[in-house]
């Protein structure tokens, strides 16, 4: 094969490449599209580790109710590090945070984890969780530690449905049926109306006229 020709197979294998690279590209990331699931947020900063880390909010669209948010933390260092607290950039939501057992902070024990989210673990919750988050979006958390600072990452923001079905937030009970007006409540009483015609006398009225005393002075005249 001549010089040229190899150039040109060269040419056209490294454009057909470009091509498909490009398709790829416009797929994006979306789940849908590439038929996986997209690998949760990590990141790490110091000795501070944050894998698995999502927006779980409720898992019916319509549904009020606050969404939490979901991650492991390892801490490779020698010192015990405070989860003081996570925000959510852009938006005016608080996390509020809770450590598995009792109450205090959340602590991420030097050469150990502490997980946010799920049954028996701490828990990061976020009140108005629709107003903070959409699902489908990425949602900029900053997660801060007391020796590390501010680990920062983008994490998914997902239903409590499926594989998150059991690290998701609880939905807020719904209101009691309200009871009809008309209806007495149980205990109540009410004051019995005379019978028409007939005016009750009080105790004391009818002994005042029963004991009044004639005066000496009407039978003696004449």
């Amino acid at each position: 094969m001549s010089r040229s020709l190899r150039h040109g197979a060269l040419a056209a294998t490294a454009i057909a490449f470009s091509i498909v690279s490009l398709s790829a590209c416009a797929a994006g990331n979306n789940a849908e599209t590439l038929k996986v699931r997209p690998d949760n947020a990590a990141t790490s900063v110091g000795t501070i580790k944050v894998q698995n880390a999502n927006v779980i909010t409720q898992a019916e669209p319509e549904a009020e109710g606050p969404a939490v948010v979901v991650a492991t933390l390892f801490n490779d260092g020698t010192e015990d590090e405070v989860l003081e607290s996570i925000t959510l950039p852009g938006t005016d939501v608080q996390v509020k945070l809770q450590p598995a057992k009792g109450t205090g902070p959340v602590e991420v024990p030097a050469g150990g984890r502490v997980v946010l989210g799920g049954k028996g673990n701490a828990s990061a919750v976020i009140e108005g969780g629709r107003e903070a988050a959409q699902d489908g979006n990425v949602q900029q958390v900053v997660f801060k530690l007391s020796r590390t600072g501010d680990v920062r990452l983008g994490a998914n923001v997902v239903p409590a449905t499926g594989y998150y079905k059991d690290f998701g937030p609880s939905a807020l009970p719904e209101a009691p049926a309200a009871t009809p007006s008309g209806t007495p409540e149980a205990g109540g009483s009410e004051t019995p109306e005379a019978p028409v015609g007939e005016t009750p006398e009080s105790p004391a009225a009818g002994t005042e006229q029963q004991g009044t005393p004639e005066t000496a002075t009407a039978g003696t005249t004449g």
